[in-house]
């Protein structure tokens, strides 16, 4: 294949392994332009401890993890609490329940192995995998990834779990200066295509386009001009909540396979306009 993004300008939305995923693009010949969307990833350390502290001394029969950053700072904090043997022993007697790659191979390589993982990375594809399970009277630790999940817990609660709630990092909203200098970028048509490597990306964006009373215009600028691109699944779905019907992703979840969707994406649109014309 070719270098289906030759000419092609691509924002990067991340905030992590931004320079790896830019050769990316300049190896398929575009020119990457880091935007972050997500804000700073911040351990709230001093509000997880006493959480994660209870949860260790009452003990728990579940512990389901939704992403692996989040598993290993749980772990970090407890090493800060000098319980990290007690909390791995707890682990490794409960039943185990994960959302996404990421967070299977950081569990695989200490040795975990999941009794339940979802097929689709979603948290949809989690509770349907844990429809059979019984949760009648479990202590059932749940790792949140940065945002409250309240389906999942209510979802837990209604099938009869104690469900005690561990948010081990938190997302801070992204520089107002970094989306307006996006949105006159996207205006002047300076942008070929942004890329989301996760959902809160997405729902940052729009909460300030929202706020700015312009969701019209920039939801047409990306079905019709700026292609929307996504990391996997999840993120496509929070791009169509908002509107976005133009969606680029690839099938399985992979910031390096997001890039070569997208200059494959490019390159069989290059040849269709070559055809007609």
């Amino acid at each position: 294949m070719g270098k289906g993004l030759s000419g092609k300008r691509v924002v990067l939305a991340a905030s992590r392994k931004t320079e790896e995923m830019s050769l990316l693009v300049k190896k398929q010949g575009g020119t990457p332009i880091v935007r972050s969307l997500q804000g700073t990833v911040f351990l709230a350390s001093d509000e997880g401890k006493p959480a994660l502290l209870e949860a260790i001394e009452k003990g728990f029969d579940w512990a389901i993890f939704t992403t692996g950053i989040g598993t290993e700072a749980l772990l970090e904090m407890a090493d800060e609490i000098a319980l990290k043997d007690t909390f791995m022993t707890q682990l490794q007697q409960a039943k185990l329940a994960t959302r996404g790659y990421k967070t299977f191979g950081v569990l695989s390589k200490l040795g975990l192995e999941p009794d339940v993982k979802d097929d689709d990375g979603t948290v949809a594809g989690l509770m349907n995998k844990l429809n059979d399970v019984s949760f009648d009277n479990k202590r059932v630790l749940v790792q949140l990834h940065g945002e409250n999940v309240p389906r999942l817990i209510t979802y837990l609660q209604n099938k009869g779990a104690m469900v005690n709630q561990l948010l081990p990092y938190q997302h801070v909203p992204p520089d107002e200066k970094t989306i307006s200098l996006l949105l006159q970028e996207i205006n002047n048509d300076e942008i070929d295509a942004i890329c989301f490597t996760s959902a809160i990306q997405v729902r940052s964006l729009f909460r300030y386009i929202n706020n700015q009373k312009d969701s019209d215009t920039f939801i047409d600028a990306l079905n019709n001009k700026v292609v929307a691109v996504a990391v996997g699944k999840v993120t496509a779905e929070a791009l169509e909540e908002e509107g976005i019907k133009r969606i680029v992703y690839p099938e399985f979840e992979r910031m390096g396979a997001m890039i070569i969707e997208l200059s494959r994406y490019f390159s069989e649109k290059g040849k269709s306009e070559s055809k007609r014309n």
